[in-house]
């Protein structure tokens, strides 16, 4: 009898007494990795960003970025500016909305609106935009067409959505960047509800297909901020209500890679799972910022699988461990040695018995440590 294939429902291993039927696993299986496998500097790479590769790396200084949408978009934007990458929206000559209040986009609603206001002139019935001192913004046209200036240029779109919470007028429909300012608020037309994956889909697909039509030739990366909720307006906790804010654009983006990633133009950078995964303990003590070594790192891995040039093994290794230190797993003084590139720091650390906080990680975080001195001396 011949045996089993692969591509069978089942297959077969034989073992001292007997033989017993497993699963079969598709072609395509990932396993999710102990503590001990997440230590290493490219677990990230390994665990969490596979699958979301481009097929090349398209990011060069000569690219023409457009980043915005929640506050982790300014994350973004920051460190490819200060490596030396051409980011549109950092231009501080310019009264465009997604310059001035880019990191305030923070619905899948109001990014859309940029797009149809600048490419296609779209103009909302109501006072929907306001900034973040509650002052409004208006639809301005020479504002829209530097927002248009800055789009037509785009050779790449990073767009970063935070929430699927959001506050609307029941009289037009519309969504407003934020909550409304104390002073206009109108309990008969405001409203506050949870969109939907189907909601959330639909405003990127369009999004999508704005870029396609004006802009045929962009890519766009889209991206989850892994920062929660300050609050919610819902009559559950906060924490809960996180949970399914995130969840509902999560499930909107993925069901959007399945249908169109193969067109070679949409693609997904899993900057939420990073953050959340990766790490034990990953924000400062208000449970929503991120230290500025957890976000390095993730943007050095953002790096390492977009950017043409590519950051030097020493790089990854250093900031690898500087986050490790900022999220709590490793001892607070190696940072330090890090930071200050001291050899005789580092081997001091490595001298002693323990220098993780997880025993489980403490063998492959003590190689990565020796491997980084070793760099040091040479």
């Amino acid at each position: 009898m011949n045996k089993p294939s692969a591509q069978t429902f089942n297959f077969q291993h034989t073992r001292r007494e007997g033989v017993f039927r497993t699963w079969f696993r598709g072609e395509h299986t990932n396993f999710n990795p102990d503590f001990e496998k997440m230590a290493e500097c490219d677990a990230a790479l390994k665990w969490v960003t596979e699958g979301w590769h481009p097929a090349q790396r398209i990011v060069t200084p000569d690219t023409k970025i457009t980043a915005f949408g929640s506050c982790f978009a300014a994350n973004i934007s920051n460190w490819l500016a200060g490596r030396n990458y051409n980011i549109l929206t950092r231009d501080q000559g310019s009264n465009a909305y997604v310059v001035k209040c880019g990191e305030g986009m923070v619905n899948s609603y109001v990014i859309r609106q940029q797009f149809e206001w600048a490419f296609e002139g779209k103009k909302f019935e109501e006072d929907l935009w306001h900034g973040y001192q509650a002052e409004s913004y208006g639809y301005d046209e020479d504002i829209r067409r530097q927002t248009l200036d800055i789009f037509s240029k785009t050779d790449l779109f990073i767009l970063t959505f935070g929430l699927s919470e959001v506050w609307y007028d029941e009289v037009t429909g519309g969504v407003f960047w934020r909550s409304i300012p104390q002073d206009a608020y109108d309990p008969s037309r405001h409203k506050f509800r949870v969109t939907t994956v189907e909601e959330n889909k639909d405003n990127i697909r369009a999004i999508y297909d704005l870029i396609r039509k004006h802009r045929p030739d962009a890519k766009i990366i889209t991206t989850l901020s892994p920062v929660p909720l300050i609050a919610t307006f819902r009559p559950v906790s906060c924490i809960s209500a996180n949970s399914v804010s995130k969840a509902v654009l999560r499930v909107a983006l993925d069901e959007l890679m399945r249908e169109l990633g193969d067109e070679g133009y949409l693609h997904y950078w899993p900057s939420y799972e990073i953050v959340t995964d990766v790490f034990h303990s990953p924000f400062k003590q208000d449970r929503r910022h991120l230290p500025r070594a957890v976000l390095d790192f993730i943007m050095m891995l953002f790096e390492q699988v977009w950017c043409e040039k590519q950051p030097t093994d020493e790089e990854m290794l250093r900031h690898w461990i500087a986050a490790l230190s900022a999220a709590g797993m490793v001892s607070d003084r190696l940072e330090g040695a890090v930071r200050d590139d001291s050899l005789q720091a580092l081997q001091r650390i490595l001298s002693k018995r323990k220098i993780a906080r997880h025993p489980e990680a403490e063998a492959a975080i003590r190689a990565q440590v020796e491997r980084l001195a070793t760099l040091v001396k040479t």
